[in-house]
């Protein structure tokens, strides 16, 4: 295995902003960040030597697919508060467009979004999608073209419907 303090080094900022295109708050993306890196630690999984990075990012995806199940079901279990609506300079409108962007992301099918974060938020190649994601490359191309197109298509309708 790869010293963990280079790997901590080279890997956890990248690993931390790939939490957050999921959970979308840096608190809860820094302890599914740490929770990947400590399951390496314990030694519970085999990880074979290179591999280390690909699997503290797909640890990294499923701790954050498990976070937002979690809300999912205390959402369901407690009773809704009336939203308040931020002014309208909060955030401007790159943020606006980027949680707009980013709402149709998680709109799309598991493989599809998570294609599509690694891609264009975390800059990786194919080869290390196809890597963290246990798909082949060719998978990689389809679902990143799939989802594309549906994530413009989503865009589109909720410009229209807006």
């Amino acid at each position: 295995m790869s010293d963990l303090n280079e790997l901590y080094a080279e890997h956890y900022r990248s690993l931390v902003k790939l939490a957050s295109m999921y959970v979308d708050d840096t608190e809860t993306a820094e302890e599914v960040t740490q929770d990947a890196f400590v399951k390496m630690l314990s030694g519970q999984y085999r990880v074979a030597p290179g591999s280390e990075a690909a699997y503290l990012r797909s640890a990294v995806l499923n701790g954050a697919r498990s976070t937002l199940r979690k809300r999912r079901v205390r959402r369901l279990h407690r009773p809704d508060k009336p939203a308040t609506a931020p002014a309208a300079e909060v955030g401007g409108v790159a943020g606006a467009e980027h949680d707009r962007v980013m709402a149709a992301i998680r709109a799309l099918p598991e493989k599809q979004a998570s294609v599509l974060i690694l891609r264009y938020y975390l800059d990786l190649s194919e080869r290390e999608i196809a890597e963290t994601l246990g798909i082949a490359q060719g998978s990689v191309k389809s679902h990143a073209h799939r989802g594309i197109a549906k994530l413009g298509g989503l865009l589109t309708e909720e410009v229209r419907h807006g």
